[in-house]
């Protein structure tokens, strides 16, 4: 999920690592120093993977611990094993040498040809012992993230300055903007990033794509909270007042409405409660038995009239249904509707006037990045919406809608689309869409599990 806004964050942070490093050596203020180069993603599980290692490090409080086996082992056996250790040890170091050999050769050729060469592209030359450096970090980068090579260190301590990310926060924002993220949710990220990352003190690389990190984490974290109550405390608080939870669902043709709908409902069901259906949506060819088939598929009770009949009423019918039958939750289903409508979008301010919904719910699609924005921002203003569910959220690689839905319209989020089946929804939760965002994908499938 949201590959592409892992890369553009990713990239603002390699971006302005460059930027410091390549003046730092035209300051003569660069020193490479021993230690492992983190990745973007590998602040996130920094902390955990260290206490690891200090555990494993821990030696046993006995030697009595130690194998029988171990001790029984014949001096001639001991032998063998050093002899085959120092054997493997001399063609390790034999492989080493002509390794090393080749590479000091290959540079030897490289400073000649500096040497040779007039005053060329200032670009090829300026970035000279940084790339090479980034190079060689990259062959030897580990699949955590870290790398054995490319970290460097600033003589005297360096501080960032505006003039070291305006061109690199533009950038970034051009690129939100063309991956679906709204104009204000791009600016707003762009200047939280530049108020946390201006006048800090780096010391050495790491720091630098640790602060980014922390700076766009934090943009973020921001922008997608939005407050609101989840629908099961809802339903426990109606439930607790002796009614229904009434939810009216709306949104345009094709978003997945119905579908949603169906999983609610199994979703809800396998929680404890009895939610019933509502087929609102008598317009639109085969949509009654649309519904009908999810709601026989999970198992609730469906209210339904014939097509072209009044959807008000059948709204009504299911929550008088659920309030005398003791059910906890009514989902509506609506005709969907081009929010430019005017007609279909009175008769949708007619079914809530008549069925008083609790919920007023928008689903959108996320692979329709801003026009889901769009969308959601011409219902709320038509009907005055109280949450949102974006369908095929799992398919979404821009992540521009999910980004942005809730910040424009501020109103939550409630729940996102993952899947084809009946139980591929999931409420949604902000800390658990930041680790979708900051994580490499190996940690975010843990997260899902």
């Amino acid at each position: 999920m949201f590959e592409s806004l892992k890369k553009k964050f990713s990239r603002t942070s390699e971006k302005l690592e460059e930027e410091l490093i390549e003046e730092a050596e035209k300051e003569d203020n660069l020193q490479e120093e021993e230690g492992s180069r983190f990745s973007f993603f590998s602040f996130g599980k920094k902390k955990q993977k260290d206490d690891v290692e200090d555990e494993s490090s821990l030696l046993p409080e006995s030697l009595e611990e130690a194998p029988e086996e171990l001790e029984e082992t014949s001096d001639d056996k001991i032998d063998e094993l050093e002899e085959e250790d120092d054997s493997k040890k001399e063609n390790k170091s034999g492989f080493l040498n002509r390794f090393r050999s080749s590479d000091d050769s290959k540079e030897d050729e490289e400073i000649e040809e500096d040497d040779e060469s007039q005053d060329g592209d200032v670009e090829e030359k300026k970035s000279h012992f940084w790339s090479r450096n980034k190079d060689k970090s990259k062959e030897e980068g580990s699949a955590d993230g870290e790398a054995s090579g490319g970290l460097f260190s600033f003589v005297r301590e360096k501080t960032i300055q505006e003039k070291h990310v305006d061109d690199i926060l533009f950038e970034l924002e051009m690129e939100l903007l063309q991956g679906d993220v709204a104009m204000e949710v791009a600016t707003e990220v762009v200047e939280s990033v530049k108020e946390d990352l201006v006048g800090k003190k780096i010391k050495r690389s790491n720091d630098i794509t640790e602060y980014t990190f922390i700076a766009l984490r934090n943009a973020v974290a921001e922008i997608i909270d939005i407050p609101g109550k989840s629908m099961t405390e809802m339903i426990e608080e109606k439930k607790a007042a002796g009614e229904p939870l009434v939810v009216m669902f709306v949104g345009i043709n094709g978003t997945g409405k119905t579908t949603t709908i169906g999983k609610l409902a199994n979703y809800y069901l396998k929680k404890g409660y009895t939610p019933v259906i509502a087929a609102s949506d008598t317009f639109r060819a085969g949509a009654i038995e649309q519904v009908t088939h999810h709601a026989d598929n999970v198992g609730v009770k469906i209210i339904k009239h014939q097509k072209g009949s009044d959807p008000a009423a059948v709204a009504f019918d299911a929550v008088e249904h659920a309030k005398a039958q003791g059910k906890e939750l009514v989902l509506i289903d609506t005709a969907g509707r081009m929010q430019t409508n005017t007609n279909l979008m009175d008769e949708m301010k007619k079914i809530k006037r008549v069925s008083k919904p609790d919920l007023v719910i928008f689903v959108g699609d996320a692979l329709t990045g801003n026009d889901a924005t769009e969308q959601a921002k011409k219902f709320n203003e038509a009907i005055d919406i109280d949450g949102v569910i974006l369908t095929k959220a799992d398919a979404d690689s821009k992540g521009g809608a999910s980004l942005s839905i809730g910040y424009v319209i501020q109103k939550p989020i409630m729940f996102l689309g993952v899947g084809q089946g009946y139980d591929d929804i999931k409420e949604y939760d902000a800390e658990w869409m930041l680790n979708q965002l900051f994580s490499d994908d190996e940690e975010a499938e843990v997260l899902e599990e």
